[in-house]
C-alpha cells in the first residue's frame, strides 16, 4: 500500500478487487524519489479523479523500471509496445500462442509465457504474477468470418479474463487497448466540411455495424464496468497506426503493400487518422504513466486527418509510383463486396472486399487526439514520415516489389 497519502494528508484511494487500497498520489517528484515507492503517480486533482491536475514527467519514479505484461505482443501495435517498454527501461512478461509469428519481435528482450488470453482466469493470474503493469492489446480482428462465436470469444470473455485476472495478480494499472471505432463517427451533411470527434463525441451500440465494432464495444463496456467497480483500468483507442513490424500486415498495411505492388488500381472516397505506430506504443506506456483510470484516450495523429487519395499521393511522391486516379462509386463497391461475400460463402475462402469494410470506408474516420497530447503527451510524428517507415520496412521484408 502506497503511505504518501497518509504522510501529505493527499491521495484518492480505491479498493482492489482484494480490498487492498490503491492510492493516486499527488506529491513532488523529489518525494517520489527518496521514498523510492512504485506507487500509481496519477496526475489528476485529488479532489476529483476526472480533473486533470499535476503533471508529472515520464522519467520519475518509473525511471526506475517497472515489470509488464503484455497480450499481442507479436501483433502490430503489441510488438511496437513491447520494444518501446523495453527501451525505456521496463521488462516484459509477452503472453504469446504456441507457434506465434514472432518476427515483430525479432532483437527484443522479453520473456515469454505461452499461453491464451481465453485461458482460465487463474491461470493468467498466475502468469501475471510479479508484474505492475498489464497492456492487454491482443485481439481477434476480421471484418469477415464463416462463424463470428471465437471473435466474441475472444474479444469479450478474453478481455474479461484477462483484465480480472490482472487485477486479482496486483497491477498498478491495467491498460486496455480498443479502438476508434467504438468512438462516435464523424457525420457531414453533403457538402459540408467533416468534423473530426473526440471521446466524447455520443455513440451507441446500435451503432456498431458489424461484428469485429460490436465486440470490441461489448470489450470497453466490460473494462469500463471494471474501471468502475474499482479496477486501475485505463482506456486507449488506437486510430489508423502505420510503420514498421506490420508482419500479417493490418488492412492499413495492406494498403501501403498493396500500392508498392501496383495492386491498387482504384480507391474509395474515405479518410483515415493516420498516426505513426511508434507513437501509438508510445501512448500505451504513457497511459500507464500518466492516465486517468476510467479514461478513454484516442491515439492518434491531429495532423493525420487524410482522405485516401491524399495518403496515396503522399505514397506517390515517397516511391516514384503513380498513384491511382480512378475512385470507385461506393454503390458499385458495396455491390461487389456482397458478390465477394457469396463467393467466400461457398469457397471457405476470406473476401478481398469485405461489405463491412466497405461499409465503414463511406465514412471518413477524423479524430482529435487532443486529450491524448494534452493529458499524456502523446507523440506526433508525421504521418509522412509514418509512411516511409511503412514503405522501408515493407521493402526491407521484401514484401513488395515497388
Amino acid at each position: 500500500m502506497c503511505v504518501i497519502p497518509q504522510l501529505t494528508g493527499e491521495g484518492y484511494g480505491a479498493r482492489d478487487i482484494r480490498g487492498n487500497w490503491f492510492y493516486q498520489c499527488r506529491v513532488s517528484e523529489i518525494a517520489c524519489r527518496l521514498l523510492c515507492l512504485k506507487c500509481p503517480i496519477r496526475k489528476y486533482d485529488t479532489r476529483d479523479r476526472n480533473k486533470p491536475g499535476m503533471v508529472f514527467s515520464s522519467d520519475s519514479c518509473w525511471s526506475r523500471g517497472v515489470k509488464c505484461f503484455v497480450t499481442g505482443a507479436s501483433g502490430f501495435i503489441g510488438a511496437n509496445l513491447a520494444r518501446d517498454l523495453v527501451q525505456a527501461g521496463h521488462t516484459v512478461r509477452a503472453l504469446l500462442r504456441p507457434g506465434a509469428d514472432l518476427r515483430a519481435l525479432d532483437g527484443v528482450d522479453l520473456e515469454q509465457v505461452v499461453g491464451d488470453i481465453t485461458d482460465p482466469v487463474d491461470r493468467l493470474q498466475s502468469a501475471m504474477k510479479g508484474c505492475d503493469w498489464c497492456f492487454h492489446v491482443a485481439a481477434s480482428y476480421a471484418l469477415w468470418l464463416p462463424d463470428y462465436a471465437p471473435m466474441y470469444r475472444a474479444n469479450v470473455d478474453g478481455t474479461r479474463g484477462v483484465l480480472e485476472a490482472a487485477w486479482k495478480a496486483g497491477c498498478s494499472r491495467i491498460v486496455y487497448t480498443s479502438t476508434v471505432g467504438c468512438i462516435g463517427l464523424p457525420q457531414s451533411k453533403h457538402g459540408e466540411p467533416v468534423v473530426p470527434t473526440d471521446e466524447e463525441t455520443p455513440v451507441f451500440e446500435t451503432q456498431m455495424t458489424n461484428p469485429y465494432k460490436l465486440s470490441k464495444w461489448k470489450a470497453e463496456m466490460v473494462a469500463l464496468d471494471l474501471a468502475r467497480q474499482g479496477a486501475p483500468v485505463v482506456i486507449v483507442n488506437p486510430s489508423a497506426p502505420i510503420g514498421a513490424c506490420d508482419v500479417k500486415p493490418t488492412p492499413t498495411g495492406k494498403i501501403v503493400v498493396d500500392f508498392l505492388n501496383r495492386a491498387l488500381p482504384a480507391y474509395l472516397d474515405t479518410g483515415l487518422n493516420f498516426v505513426h505506430v511508434r507513437d501509438v506504443a508510445a501512448g500505451h506506456r504513457l497511459a500507464a504513466e500518466r492516465g486517468r483510470i476510467g479514461q478513454r484516450y484516442i491515439l492518434g495523429n491531429a495532423e493525420g486527418n487524410w482522405t485516401l487519395q491524399h495518403a496515396l499521393l503522399v505514397l506517390s511522391e515517397l516511391t516514384g509510383i503513380p498513384a491511382p486516379r480512378h475512385q470507385v462509386p461506393y454503390a458499385v463497391a458495396l455491390g461487389f463486396a456482397h458478390m465477394n461475400e457469396q463467393w467466400s460463402r461457398w469457397s471457405g475462402q476470406p473476401p478481398k472486399a469485405p461489405v463491412a469494410g466497405v461499409k465503414m470506408a463511406r465514412y471518413k474516420m477524423w479524430f482529435k487526439p487532443g486529450r491524448a497530447i494534452q493529458e499524456l503527451g502523446l507523440p506526433q510524428t508525421p504521418p509522412r514520415e509514418a509512411l516511409a517507415d511503412a514503405v522501408q520496412w515493407f521493402r526491407s521484408q521484401q514484401m513488395a516489389r515497388g
